[in-house]
C-alpha cells in the first residue's frame, strides 16, 4: 500500500488540472494542507521529444512530496517511455496515468476518456507503464464513463488494478458531461467497494461538510480536490481544521487573498523558463486571476479589468483599488 494511505490515513489530493495547478499553485495548497500532489499532465511523446516546456510543467520541489507526475497518451510502448525518463530525471512518488481528460485537443489523439471506450489498450498503456517503472508506484485517473450508456468505471477499475496499478482516482462524471451537472457518487461507491486497491473520489468536493459525508457513504481511501481549489486554496486548511476541531476556521481577508495572489503571480515570472517565454508579460495568467479572485466580494466587478492585466503593476492597481472598496484597509 502506497505510504499516504497506511494507519488510516485519508489522504486529500489537489487535482491536477492543466494550465493551473503549476509549480507555485502546488507549494501553496501544500501549505494549506494538501497531502498529495500531481504536476499538470504532459504527453508522453513531447516528453520523449525532450520538450523543455513539458520539463518545466512537471518540475516540483522536495516540499512538495508526495509527488507524482501525470502523464496522457495512447500508445503503449512510448508511454513507458516516458514514464521512464520522467522516473530516471526527477524521481517523483509515483507516476499517474490520464484515462480522464475530456478536452478535444487529447481525445483527437486517442487519449484521456477516449481511451474508456478501449478497456482493453487502456490496461495494455497501464501494464507497459507498470513494467517500465517497476521500482515506482503506478496509480491511474479515470471517469465513470465515456457516457451515461457506457460506465465503465467498475471494469476499468478492475483492469488497471490486474495491471499492477497501485491507486485508482474517479472523477465522478462521464466525458459527455464535462465538468456540468453533478457527480456520480453512488458509481465512485461501488468501485472503491469492490477494489483492493484504494479510490480516490473526485468531483463536487466543495467543503468539509461534503468531505464528512462522503467518508460516512463510501469506502473511499482519500478524496481529490479540484475546481474547488482553483478560486479557494484555502478549502484544505478548512477541511484539515474541521475534522480535527468541528469547525470552519475564518476565510480570509480580502488583503491576505491578493496578498497570496501577487506573491503567487512574482514566484511564477521568477521561473527561468517563465522569463524566458513571457519578459514580465501577465497576459498568458489572466485565466489563473479570474480562478483565484472568483468567490471575493466585487470579484464580477473586477473581472474585466483582470482580463487586461499584461504587467504586476496592472495587478497591484486591481488590487489596491480593490481593497481600498472592499477591505479593511490599504494594501502595503
Amino acid at each position: 500500500m502506497l505510504d499516504w494511505f497506511k494507519d488510516g490515513k485519508f489522504p486529500l489530493y489537489l487535482a491536477p488540472m492543466a494550465r493551473f495547478t503549476d509549480i507555485m499553485f502546488r507549494e501553496f495548497c501544500k501549505e494549506q494542507g494538501a497531502d498529495v500532489m500531481v504536476t499538470e499532465f504532459v504527453q508522453a511523446d513531447a516528453i520523449i521529444r525532450d520538450d523543455p516546456r513539458l520539463w518545466e510543467t512537471v518540475d516540483f520541489t522536495e516540499e512538495q512530496r508526495p509527488m507524482g507526475i501525470q502523464i496522457f497518451g495512447s500508445n503503449p510502448v512510448t508511454m513507458g517511455q516516458a514514464a521512464r525518463l520522467l522516473v530516471d530525471r526527477l524521481k517523483p512518488d509515483f507516476i499517474d496515468i490520464n484515462f480522464g481528460c475530456p478536452a478535444d485537443r487529447v481525445i483527437c489523439m486517442d487519449a484521456g476518456s477516449s481511451m474508456l471506450r478501449n478497456p482493453d489498450k487502456l490496461g495494455q498503456v497501464t501494464a507497459a507503464v507498470v513494467k517500465a517503472v517497476p521500482e515506482t508506484p503506478v496509480t491511474v485517473k479515470i471517469r465513470t464513463g465515456w457516457d451515461d450508456d457506457t460506465i465503465v468505471a467498475l471494469q476499468v477499475g478492475k483492469i488497471v488494478e490486474n495491471e499492477g496499478a497501485q491507486a485508482l482516482a474517479i472523477h465522478g462524471r462521464t466525458k459527455v458531461q464535462g465538468y456540468s451537472g453533478e457527480a456520480n457518487w453512488p458509481i465512485i461507491a461501488e468501485v472503491a467497494e469492490a477494489l483492493v486497491i484504494p479510490v480516490i473520489g473526485n468531483g463536487n468536493i466543495r467543503s468539509a461538510e461534503d468531505v464528512i459525508r462522503i467518508r460516512e457513504t463510501t469506502t473511499c481511501a482519500g478524496l481529490m480536490i479540484g475546481r474547488a481549489a482553483l478560486g479557494y486554496p484555502w478549502i484544505f486548511r478548512d477541511i484539515k481544521h474541521y475534522l480535527k476541531h468541528g469547525t470552519i476556521p475564518p476565510p480570509p481577508g480580502i488583503e491576505e487573498r491578493w496578498e497570496t495572489i501577487i506573491n503567487y503571480t512574482r514566484g511564477i515570472m521568477a521561473r527561468p523558463f517563465r522569463q524566458q517565454r513571457h519578459s514580465g508579460d501577465l497576459g498568458w495568467m489572466r485565466p489563473k486571476f479570474i480562478a483565484l479572485t472568483k468567490g471575493m466580494e466585487g470579484s464580477r466587478r473586477i473581472r474585466g479589468d483582470l482580463t487586461k492585466v499584461n504587467q504586476i503593476e496592472d495587478l497591484e492597481r486591481i488590487a489596491r483599488a480593490h481593497i481600498a472598496k472592499y477591505g479593511e484597509g490599504l494594501a502595503r
